[in-house]
């Protein structure tokens, strides 16, 4: 692991050093967004019915400011800050006061030739294959394939959140279509840190097929997600997945398998596959998506399934403007089954 900390440390410092170069820069800088909000009836498995409007459960809704400089020599700069919005209450947030104001994203790079170096917080390559490869995308609210790694409320358990601090991040040049990422998280000595959060993935994507392989060993607490605690005698989590997606016109399929293991007192082992499909329909899409994930405990007979199905119908308004209607069913064992209907409007800038 330390020489993937001093390769990536060597590449930055050389990037750093050319960077010094006289050139005639250029830069911009981009605000950009998405607003997401919808209302209905909520219930997850073994909860309530509660009828409200929630913030952010097709897409994030969240703020961004995005700059980049040209350096010249083929090399560039850049920084990402985004903020996560509450559009039901105006918070800064995915939950009320649990996230920093720039917790979506908050890093700086530099690009050229040899690739893209990022410095701060940013999403771990095993979220970005879980997003990329579901229809649901990075739905916290409604994609089976999200909830089951990130934001079930009950029996998960993914521990290290969809966002790593004091990260460094590597991702190679497109080889025809194929890229690969890097990702390494240090713990920083925190009381809730074993250790460093190392991922990695690589993703392709050249006409209607596309397929990742995703990996990731979290040593360190997230912001949200698991907590350590939750786990006597953590010492590390370990979690691999395998996605894909083909693009027939009349409809893209998607698939998704994975484990997620936990080396503690007692073990735990999660093994997760998603199964979805998008139909294009006049002006918007059908979507579905069944996951099924199954947690093994120790001791044995103490085991527990989670299946959830959404299906829903997204209408495009404009290129930045869709509403949409969806019905959820969740359940858990030994819970009673959960049932969600809602509608809602996503707006892009």
């Amino acid at each position: 692991m330390s020489r993937v900390f001093t390769a990536l440390a060597t590449t930055t410092a050389a990037c750093l050093a050319l960077s010094a170069t006289p050139a005639a820069a250029q830069s911009s800088v981009q605000i950009y967004g998405l607003l997401d909000v919808s209302v209905g009836q909520f219930q997850t498995a073994g909860a309530k019915k509660i009828k409200r409007m929630d913030s952010g459960n097709l897409s994030t809704s969240y703020l961004g400011f995005r700059g980049t400089e040209d350096l010249g020599g083929g090399l560039r700069a850049g920084f990402t800050l985004d903020s996560f919005l509450l559009l039901d209450s105006g918070g800064a947030s995915r939950v009320p006061g649990v996230d920093a104001f720039w917790g979506r994203n908050a890093n700086v790079n530099i690009s050229g030739g040899f690739g893209n170096v990022r410095l701060g917080r940013m999403g771990p390559p095993l979220f970005v294959s879980t997003l990329r490869f579901n229809p649901f995308g990075d739905s916290f609210g409604y994609s089976p394939a999200i909830r089951q790694y990130y934001n079930a409320p009950y029996g998960t358990a993914l521990v290290g959140d969809s966002g790593w601090n004091n990260a460094i991040g590597y991702t190679t040049p497109s080889l025809r279509g194929l890229t690969a990422t890097v990702l390494i998280a240090a713990g920083e000595g925190a009381a809730n840190a074993r250790g460093p959060n190392i991922g990695a993935h690589v993703l392709y994507g050249s006409g209607p097929l596309a397929f990742t392989a995703a990996w990731q060993k979290v040593q360190a607490q997230g912001t949200l997600g698991r907590p350590i605690s939750a786990f006597p005698g953590f010492d590390s989590q370990t979690a691999w997945q395998l996605g894909g997606s083909y693009d027939l016109k009349v409809v893209r399929l998607f698939a998704q398998y994975g484990t997620v293991s936990t080396d503690a007192n007692a073990d735990v082992k999660v093994k997760t596959y998603q199964l979805g499909a998008a139909v294009p329909a006049g002006a918007g899409r059908v979507l579905a998506s069944y996951g099924n994930s199954e947690l093994d405990f120790v001791p044995a007979g103490a085991d527990r399934t989670s299946k959830m199905l959404t299906v829903a119908y997204d209408h495009l308004l404009s290129k930045r403007t869709n509403v949409y209607a969806l019905y959820m069913s969740d359940k858990f064992t030994g819970l009673s089954s959960g049932t969600t209907l809602a509608v809602g409007v996503r707006h892009t800038f």
